[in-house]
């Protein structure tokens, strides 16, 4: 029997396995970064160790060091969860060498699986080679042949954007996962991601539990999964599952796994076996009335599963919430979480709590929201009220683009692909601010400085504050009344620093305030106090290139230079944050007229990389 586990991981998915460590009675270790000396995984496990002398990117890479980890601090068992090397061969046989217990398939098995090409191989298929890519080929998908998360992904729909497609996906591969191999296949513009989950024990014993939709993706990463698959024929289920079941036999597997493809016409494309716990698979848990990674843990100490797996319950969805921009090109961002809390009747999976810090080095991932319900449209319309009303107070983040996308005609009506934000991100991540937050952070603000007290006898003059919302300025203007505040159009009902309640064409509207420094939050709109009068001297020039994050310089274009001709989209400069690759293009056709940035240079948001003076007409 195991009685203390050591999980190979950080955040989110290392504190939901002490969840059910907790709640079997076993005893947790966290390993961790010098950078997550203070996360929550770190804190919240029995035991913590420091992985000492690596780069904060590189430290969950280091298989050797968590497997002493493991033995100094007297762990029995290590668990890889998802990402980093939890499909690596090679590291679940240090942990068996070790006399450890692995919470996993036979590394063989992974082995066989983990490189998706050699995954092809075992299912009768084969990737395309570089060198005899035509255009009759396009678009291709270059991939990363281990591990996933979107990372080392380029479409290519262009013969000659191959090679740099190519350079680009190895090096972001070898960063977040320790090896640069990649492969080319045919890419499907309008198919769907669906994907089966499998268990399966020591004992000969496979279960398919169920399909789920993983077709709303960024950069290839899943953003919203759901289960079951909507839409699905019966046969076309039965299929899927056979396949799953096929792919499971071939590698003799054992533990949780997941089987991916791609459908489209009505027919299904294998793309990969995941030999690991899936970010998603909480959707599967809340269908099935399941415990996947007590699964794991019973499977790996022996134990049977029944003949026949649970039945199906109900609709399950989920939405990951990122700190990130949608609308800049999916921009990371980092700062301060200064609060985060959802409504009670869904599931929040996290491994950040208030004050924590978002940082460069590891994915912007900040929860996973997930809504249970009898029917799909249920789970939807509860998943998106809870995003809606959650209480977000930090970086920019994707919490509006999911409430849209939810309650969009084509994935209510269960119509998606994975084109789905190729189509619609423009209108999704439209600016739509509540004209009155302004006027009610400016309110609070007012009540938190002075308590709207001493007015004097006199005509007021209007008070004035700038807020900047969404990349745009707003003014707002009030007066100090004898009665209490009060503005044009609305009349002030109350307002204190944290709740202002203001009555628009006789309907009552409450608004929740937060205040961090100049960082506002009214409900779910995220302002910027501005100050009053703006510096003169804070101009840029035209066309200036400031870095949209943190992070390090890893390319410049080959041959650039100051005096350099650029064209409009052209890529400059890539930086890497949170182990993806960033490219700063021209804005306009032009001459480069100042180039700062240098390979390897560290950089923080807004600092000045490069300039582009454009051509006159």
């Amino acid at each position: 029997m195991i009685t203390t586990l050591l999980v190979a991981n950080r955040g989110e998915i290392a504190c939901r396995i002490f969840r059910t460590c907790r709640e079997l009675g076993i005893r947790t270790v966290a390993v961790h970064s010098d950078a997550d000396e203070n996360a929550l995984h770190a804190r919240v496990a029995d035991t913590a160790v420091r992985l000492p002398g690596a780069a904060p990117a590189e430290t969950y890479l280091r298989g050797d060091l968590i497997v002493k980890a493991a033995l100094a601090a007297g762990a029995d068992a290590v668990h890889p969860g998802y990402g980093f090397l939890s499909e690596n061969p090679d590291f679940a046989r240090a942990v068996l060498d070790a006399g450890l217990t692995w919470i996993g398939p036979p590394p063989e098995a992974i082995e066989a699986m983990a490189s998706k090409t050699r995954a092809k191989e075992l299912m009768g298929l084969a990737p395309l080679d570089a060198a005899q890519v035509t255009e009759a080929d396009l678009p291709v998908l270059v991939k990363a042949a281990a591990g996933g998360g979107g990372r080392g992904m380029r479409i290519v729909r262009h013969l000659e954007e191959l090679s740099a497609a190519l350079q680009a996906a190895r090096a972001e591969a070898a960063s977040a996962f320790g090896d640069g191999e990649v492969f080319i296949e045919p890419y499907l513009e309008h198919g769907r991601h669906v994907e089966v989950q499998i268990l399966a024990d020591t004992h000969g014993t496979i279960w398919p539990l169920g399909t789920r939709d993983c077709s709303l993706q960024r950069r290839h990463q899943k953003v919203i999964e759901e289960a079951p698959a909507p839409g699905l024929s019966e046969q076309l289920t039965q299929d899927l599952y056979a396949l799953a079941v096929q792919a499971a036999c071939a590698v003799a597997y054992e533990g949780a796994g997941t089987v991916e493809f791609l459908v489209a016409d009505g027919r299904a494309h294998f793309l990969e076996m995941n030999t690991r716990l899936q970010v998603e698979h909480p959707v599967t848990e809340e269908v099935f009335g399941i415990d996947l990674v007590a699964e794991q843990i019973r499977i790996a100490e022996g134990g049977a599963l029944e003949k026949d797996p649970p039945r199906a319950r109900g609709h399950a969805i989920e939405a990951r919430l990122y700190a990130e921009d949608p609308a800049h090109d999916w921009t990371p961002q980092t700062g301060t979480l200064h609060h985060l809390a959802v409504p009670p009747g869904v599931r929040l999976d996290t491994g950040c709590t208030d004050g924590d810090t978002i940082g460069v080095h590891y994915d912007p991932m900040l929860a996973k929201v997930v809504a249970h319900a009898p029917t799909r449209a249920e789970a939807v319309r509860r998943l998106a009220g809870a995003l809606e009303r959650a209480e977000l107070h930090g970086p920019v983040t994707n919490r509006d683009l999911l409430v849209r996308s939810l309650r969009h005609e084509e994935f209510t009506s269960g119509r998606m692909d994975t084109g789905f934000y190729d189509r619609h991100l423009t209108a999704l991540t439209e600016p739509a601010p509540d004209p009155y937050a302004p006027l009610a952070a400016a309110l609070a603000d007012a009540h938190g400085r002075s308590r709207f007290g001493g007015w004097r006898n006199l005509p007021a003059q209007p008070q004035v504050k700038r807020y900047a919302v969404a990349g745009e300025e707003h003014e707002v203007r009030y007066w100090h009344a004898r009665q209490g505040p009060a503005a044009d159009g609305v009349r002030v009902v109350h307002a204190d620093a944290r709740l202002v309640v203001l009555e628009v064409d006789g309907v009552e509207r409450r608004f929740t305030v937060a205040a961090y420094g100049d960082e506002v939050h009214v409900g779910s709109t995220r302002l910027t106090a501005l100050p009053r009068f703006p510096d003169p001297t804070a101009q840029l020039a035209p066309g200036s290139l400031l870095a949209p994050m943190p992070g390090t310089v890893v390319r410049i274009a080959e041959g650039l230079a100051e005096g350099a001709t650029v064209q409009a989209g052209q890529g400059l400069i890539w930086l890497e944050a949170m182990k993806m690759q960033h490219q700063i293009s021209a804005p306009v056709t032009g001459t480069l007229t100042a180039l700062h940035a240098r390979t390897g240079q560290q950089v923080e948001p807004g600092m000045l990389l490069a300039v582009v003076q454009e051509t006159s007409s």
